[in-house]
């Protein structure tokens, strides 16, 4: 089975900095287990980094979301701790200013993958439309987004994301 790992956003930014919770800083070891199990397979390993420039808060997220957040080349960009040492400089990575990546489902939708697995941050936001797109690039490929390998800073909005991936016949363990 040829599949990939996708690790939404693990950014300080959403574990310790502007906009860190709690919740997020348990993912840490779960992420970083299974960032070595697809790398003992041989698989794939994506990234995605939310990138954003000086200019956030002039941007259309910025103007409803006003705080500075992955401001590309601060630490607040760069991924955390364990999961900064998993990653390798050949791992495939796509740097995205808005909440799914376009570039990520062209490169999915020529791709072989039988399974997409993604976990990370924000539940509610950037890994329900990366999940989305990556159902909407590969129809016919088990996309998976555990619920315990994800977290929201609301866990209402987690909850929920999950339920609606669950509709969506995105496998979320909830089944």
């Amino acid at each position: 089975m040829n599949k990939c790992l996708i690790v939404v956003d693990y950014q300080n930014d959403f574990v310790i900095g502007s906009l860190g919770f709690e919740e997020a800083k348990r993912l840490e070891p779960l992420i970083c287990e299974k960032i070595a199990e697809y790398r003992a397979a041989g698989q794939d390993v994506i990234f995605t980094f939310d990138t954003h420039g000086e200019d956030y808060l002039e941007t259309y997220e910025g103007r409803r979301l006003a705080i500075p957040h992955c401001i590309n080349g601060t630490e607040g960009h760069s991924l955390y701790g364990g999961v900064r040492e998993a990653f390798k400089d050949d791992d495939i990575v796509f740097s995205k200013s808005t909440f799914g990546s376009d570039e990520l489902y062209d490169f999915l939708r020529g791709s072989d993958y039988d399974m997409v697995e993604l976990v990370g941050v924000v539940t509610n936001i950037c890994v329900i439309s990366n999940a989305v797109l990556a159902k909407t690039a590969l129809p016919n490929a088990d996309i998976v987004v555990n619920s315990h390998l994800t977290a929201s800073n609301d866990i209402d909005l987690h909850h929920a994301a999950i339920e609606v991936m669950d509709s969506m016949q995105i496998i979320t363990g909830n089944q």
